[in-house]
């Protein structure tokens, strides 16, 4: 597999999130939605007339008769018509997870470079559509929270902040575990910043492999996504799902602890399996309960090519 343009799967550069610009009108309604793309559970705000319904009233000479209320006309027995507000500005914050265990990748690309990918493109959709979009990034020890902008020198700082955060992480994560000297913090935390961050009424799209995850965040999910619009991405790598060729003794480790795994043994690989799928059940049961649109991107193939359907 090919990787992306400019990327070589493992850093990362403003050249390759550049990309992503050039990308994002192909995603915009009402050409098309990227998240009808890629769950089928969401319908753009920015479809039709893309105004707010505002009220009724007694229709008046001017009035466009295509908004004339023809139920409350024939209720009455007067001509009503219906008045629409412009639809308000609705914030965009990304939730991008570069803590530890996004840094790993068997394929073609590490998690979180998959990950600042789709931020990426998201960043440039908001910009596109005139909405201001922040973040909040998350090093699994540190958080780092950017107020949403509504203008290219905004993207640009957000992605360059993506950049150097990752950076940051690949560093960190050379470190040995017993000197790492940075517990990784709850995804509580997070979800606490995250709904200090984010404006009432926000699109608030959360990219992670969710790791993290326990059933007792769902109150923090659903106080997040009562007063906003919430969308759960999650990236993961084939070798979570035991599929892969390697056939041997591997030494794993991350910040938190480390192994030997045989994974010549069909045991080892089927509980490796096991695992991601009991943790993506436990996900989705999160997602059906509170209606938030869930959907998962691999890391073993370009963002693009999964979104156009040729991956």
């Amino acid at each position: 597999m090919e990787l992306p343009a400019n990327s070589n799967g493992v850093t990362l550069c403003l050249e390759e999130l550049l990309v992503y610009k050039q990308h994002c009108a192909a995603w915009l309604p009402p050409a098309k939605s990227l998240w009808s793309t890629m769950s089928g559970q969401y319908q753009s705000r920015r479809l039709g007339r893309g105004m707010d319904f505002s009220e009724v009233r007694r229709y008046q000479p001017g009035d466009d008769i295509r908004t004339i209320d023809w139920r409350v006309t024939a209720r009455t027995g007067k001509t009503h018509t219906k008045l629409f507000s412009e639809e308000r500005e609705k914030p965009v914050i990304l939730y991008i997870d570069l803590s530890a265990t996004m840094h790993m990748g068997s394929r073609l690309l590490l998690k979180s470079v998959q990950a600042a990918h789709m931020a990426a493109l998201l960043a440039w959709m908001s910009l596109a559509q005139k909405d201001r979009c922040g973040a909040l990034i998350d090093l699994g020890y540190r958080l780092i929270d950017i107020k949403p902008k509504s203008h290219q020198p905004g993207v640009l700082a957000l992605l360059q902040t993506i950049i150097d955060s990752h950076q940051e992480q690949l560093q960190f994560s050379q470190t040995p575990i017993n000197d790492a000297g940075a517990a990784v913090s709850s995804m509580s935390e997070s979800l606490t910043a995250l709904n200090r961050l984010s404006p009432k009424g926000s699109d608030v799209i959360m990219i992670s492999d969710y790791t993290r995850y326990n059933d007792d965040l769902k109150p923090q999910f659903n106080q997040l996504r009562r007063h906003n619009q919430v969308r759960m991405i999650h990236i993961y790598d084939p070798l979570e799902q035991g599929d892969t060729d390697f056939r041997g003794i591997e030494f794993v480790a991350d910040q938190q602890q480390s192994r030997w795994l045989n994974f010549s043994a069909k045991q080892t690989r089927a509980g490796i399996r096991k695992a991601f799928e009991s943790q993506k059940d436990r996900l989705e049961l999160l997602c059906r309960s509170l209606g938030i649109p869930y959907t998962r991107l691999s890391s073993d193939s370009p963002l693009l090519k999964q979104l156009s359907g040729s991956y």
